[in-house]
This record gives structure tokens, C-alpha cells and sequence, in this order.
């Protein structure tokens, strides 16, 4: 079978709800990605035979294809096609994972994988509320309601379910949020994220500046700080200072054939190695990342001691606390350079950010295999392992 490699993964710095990148449209945000891995392998831009873009709020500016309107805001031809799917907070994961099966399949040579969310603009919820409000109905069907009565589908419940089930108390969730503002704060300082972070030039009081620095995370951060959130469910353990924030973001990954590497002159930064998606229990909904990891390095043929490094999406703190636990994973090799968390979480984008960190962690620290796992709504997980070249 013919094998893809990923030749460039890049990111914008997130921005906060209503922050730094909030005068930025979605559809410009994510063309600046698709201009820099262009731009970045010297490749000519007509040699591309799609871009695949993740997309879960695909509502106001952000429908009508996004994906498409992405690449009509870029310096892209109008030939490249693109399409815009949607698998919840993996959908740029996936948006990977069609690309690298393209390749694969030998049908296309040059793919961009690619996400976006503006999550100021076009709120989480937003597209299925308007909707409600407008009497026109919501998500759950009557055929899901006789199959799962009177049961609401909740990311925020599958995280509490979650946590009781893998016995976390809420000491736990805050000292790994801690952690992950530490290591975020550690990366940025020490330069980790500036080969994968495309600059956005933003308005501000001050005049233009260059937004290069994710704008969540807390440099200060402080256990005592993060305890003193309070509880989102009395009784509960989640916080929004133990999940992952609310985030403004694009990302992109070009994925070519062995072909393509020959005849653009393309280096490879890592080969696909292993693709996985899974499906599980809906209501817990955030867990099946554990059992999607465990059939990944079986397929692979690896154990979790072969991987170098990691990247769990931190949606909430007890998913990737619960996924250690379940996989007996070095805690020292997960999210090495902090998580959503600290850095945000642009849901559609969130794939191909984690990627375009994971690519690069795995060469500053000279690993050889990545693995990355996203839990999504529905019960679903994604997980891609990656060899670094």
C-alpha cells in the first residue's frame, strides 16, 4: 500500500472568546493556514487535488462550505477543490485521516487536512439553538429518543461520568490543568510553538501587531487560583478551570504520496503509520479515546511504551487523566507542551493543531512514533499514530 507522509503542519496562535482573533472572519483565518503550507514547501499551489477542512459550528460564517470559501480567501487557485466535514472535535483529525487515505488509495497525491472554528463568531451551540428557538427542532431524532429515552446527549455530563467512573476527584482535575498551563507557559517561553504557529495580523489599540502567542494560557497560574473556580454541577468536579477553553483558531496539514515527494522536491517531516476511528457508548460519549487507542497500537503493532509522545485533546481534564489510567501511559510523555487547557480548544480546528505540535514536539526532543487521540461527541474517538523521518 502506498504511503503518505505529512511535509508541513501549521497553527495560529488561539485567541480567546472575543480576543485577539476576534476581528478575523473564519473563512480569511483558515485561508492564512492553507497560504502558509503552500508557501511553506514551495509547492505550486495548482498540484493540490483538495482540501479537506474540519468544521463543527458550521453555521453563519461559517457556512456555505467553509472549506471552499477558505481556499477563495486564500492565494490558492480557484482549481484546488475543497469539501468541509464534521466529526465533532476530530473533525480536522479526520479531516487527516480522508486525506491520508486519499493518498493512500493512490486517487490524489498532494491533500491538505485542514480546521477551523471561530468560536466568537459563531458560538458553540449556536447552530442547533437558533434552530430550536426558531421552532424548527433540534438533533434528537424520535428513533434516538425510543432507543435512548429521556436521555440527554452532554459532553459536560460524559466528562463528570467520566471522572466518577475512573474515581478523580476534583484536587486531580485542578492540578492537571495546573500542569498543563506550566508546560504551555514552559513551550511558548522557550520558543517550542514558533515553527508551527502562522502570525495573523491583528487590530488593536495600540495599532497592528503580529498575534503569535496563544492568548489562554496563564503564566501565572496557580493551584489556589484554579480551585477557586467554582463547580459548573454542584457536586461535581469539572470546572471551567479544569477544560479546555474556548478558543479562536485554524490549522493545516499537507499530506502527500512518495510520488509527490519526487516530483515537488518535498521533505518529509513524519509518515502516516496508523489510522483509527472508533465508535462507543454515547452518553458517557467522552471515553471511547481509551478503547480507540487500545485497537490503534494493536493494528499498529505496538505497545504504548514504543510511543515517545502524545497528544490527548484536554477537553476536560479527566479524559486524558482517565486515558493514562486505562493505558498505563508515561504521564511525562502526554502533552508535553501543555493541552487545551491552557492553549485552547477551536473544536474543528483542534486535528490538525494537535498534529502540527505533535510533529514538531517529536522533532525537538528526537521521538520516532506520536500518537494522537481526540474524544467527540456521539462517542466517537479518532487516534493517528505517526513515525517521525
Amino acid at each position: 500500500m502506498p504511503t503518505a507522509y505529512i511535509v508541513e503542519a501549521v497553527r495560529t496562535a488561539g485567541g480567546k472568546r472575543g480576543g485577539r482573533l476576534a476581528g478575523w472572519h473564519p473563512a480569511d483565518m483558515a485561508g492564512q493556514v492553507l497560504n502558509a503550507v503552500a508557501d511553506r514547501t514551495g509547492i505550486d499551489p495548482r498540484a493540490i487535488d483538495d482540501v479537506i477542512m474540519g468544521c463543527v459550528s458550521q453555521g453563519g460564517q461559517q457556512t456555505g462550505q467553509v472549506g471552499r470559501n477558505a481556499v477563495l480567501a486564500s492565494r490558492l487557485p480557484e482549481s484546488v477543490p475543497a469539501v468541509t466535514i464534521d466529526r465533532q472535535c476530530g473533525s480536522s483529525q479526520q479531516a487527516m485521516q480522508f486525506a491520508a487515505q486519499a493518498v493512500m488509495s493512490g486517487t490524489q497525491d498532494v491533500v491538505i487536512a485542514a480546521g477551523v472554528e471561530s468560536m466568537t463568531r459563531v458560538p458553540m451551540g449556536s447552530t442547533a439553538m437558533l434552530y430550536v428557538q426558531a421552532g424548527l427542532g433540534g438533533p434528537k431524532s424520535p428513533g434516538q429518543e425510543a432507543r435512548y429515552p429521556g436521555i440527554e446527549f452532554s459532553q459536560f455530563m460524559g466528562a463528570e461520568m467520566v471522572a466518577r467512573k475512573h474515581g478523580f476527584a476534583k484536587d486531580e482535575l485542578d492540578r492537571y490543568a495546573l500542569e498543563s498551563h506550566r508546560r504551555a507557559a514552559a513551550a511558548t517561553q522557550a520558543g517550542a510553538f514558533e515553527n508551527e504557529i502562522v502570525a495573523l495580523t491583528i487590530e488593536t489599540p495600540e495599532g497592528e501587531q503580529s498575534h503569535v502567542t496563544d492568548e489562554g494560557i496563564r503564566f501565572d497560574a496557580t493551584l489556589e487560583g484554579i480551585a477557586s473556580v467554582k463547580l459548573l454541577q454542584e457536586g461535581g468536579v469539572i470546572t471551567a478551570a479544569n477544560a479546555s477553553q474556548i478558543c479562536d483558531g485554524a490549522s493545516a496539514v499537507m499530506i502527500v504520496s512518495e510520488q509527490a515527494l519526487k516530483d515537488h522536491g518535498l521533505t518529509p517531516l513524519a509518515r502516516i503509520h496508523n489510522l483509527t476511528v472508533t465508535g462507543g457508548d454515547p452518553v458517557i460519549m467522552l471515553e471511547e479515546p481509551l478503547f480507540a487507542t487500545d485497537k490503534a497500537l494493536k493494528r499498529a503493532g505496538l505497545s504504548i511504551n514504543d510511543i515517545d509522545l502524545y497528544e490527548v485533546n484536554e477537553a476536560f481534564a479527566s479524559v486524558p487523566l482517565a486515558w493514562l489510567k486505562h493505558t498505563g501511559a508515561d504521564p511525562e510523555k502526554i502533552n508535553v507542551h501543555g493541552g487545551a487547557i491552557a492553549l485552547g480548544h477551536p473544536l474543528g480546528a483542534s486535528g490538525t493543531k494537535l498534529m502540527a505540535t505533535l510533529v514538531n514536539a517529536l522533532k525537538r526532543r528526537g521521538g520516532k512514533y506520536g500518537l494522537q487521540t481526540m474524544c467527540e461527541g456521539g462517542g466517537l474517538a479518532n487516534v493517528t499514530i505517526i513515525e517521525r523521518l
